[in-house]
């Protein structure tokens, strides 16, 4: 099975219109969702922490992945887990950029979830275009990056998706067996996601631009509100 960057863009446009809306049965629509946390919890930082926590957890749940990859239709056909996995991923990068302030309605802050979905570094690419920034990355940054610096972005996402395709083959990876090390059942990536939601954390929230700077290795979020039980139901 193979994409070209137009179907790999044509996914990820696909799922971020699923992950914003949600999935009738399935899953609420992200500010439903965001708001839910952000209500109980006194800060947005302890909001964004419990959310995380309670998304890793939930994604470990036996048959999660499987479960909800029939749920899910897509221009583009791919292994029912491989969807489940990037859906769950998406999904938890725009819920902690609506709960940083962001309007994921907008061009910029999708193109910025695909570049963290995908781990890409944007900061030379902002610089590059003129656009200067402090020690913080705001909401008010995001609305002056134009449609050409997004464009430029677009493409190195769809190229890093086309490359990890490519070495893993989407096929091999629906072929993934749980083994010691965070590949749960389905495929899914525990590490990655762990990973993920850090750079979302560092990004959205604490207004971290160097959190996407291609780096894989960082450390993964220390949570004050701990690690929630691995919940029952596929969403809330």
């Amino acid at each position: 099975m193979e994409m070209n960057q137009n179907q790999i863009m044509e996914l990820l446009d696909a799922l971020y219109e699923k992950s914003i809306n949600g999935i009738p049965k399935l899953s609420q629509p992200i500010d439903v969702l965001a708001n839910d946390y952000l209500s109980k919890n006194n800060s947005t930082e302890k909001a964004a922490r419990q959310f995380v926590n309670y998304q890793v957890a939930k994604c470990t749940t036996s048959g999660f992945v499987t479960g909800l990859g029939g749920l899910i239709t897509l221009p583009v056909a791919i292994p029912a887990n491989v969807s489940s996995v990037m859906y769950v991923q998406m999904r938890m990068i725009a819920c902690l950029a609506y709960m940083g302030g962001y309007d994921t309605s907008s061009d910029q802050v999708q193109t910025l979830v695909y570049a963290c979905l995908a781990g890409i570094s944007i900061d030379q690419i902002i610089k590059q275009a003129g656009i200067k920034f402090g020690t913080k990355f705001t909401t008010a940054m995001v609305k002056k990056i134009p449609g050409t610096v997004l464009t430029k972005i677009n493409q190195k996402v769809g190229f890093r998706f086309l490359t990890k395709f490519g070495e893993k083959g989407i096929i091999n990876i629906a072929k993934l067996v749980p083994v010691v090390g965070g590949v749960i059942g389905g495929g899914f990536d525990l590490v990655e996601t762990k990973v993920i939601a850090n750079r979302a954390y560092k990004m959205f929230i604490k207004g971290d631009l160097s959190a996407l700077d291609d780096k894989d290795n960082e450390k993964i979020i220390d949570t004050e509100v701990g690690i929630i039980e691995t919940p029952d139901k596929i969403d809330n």
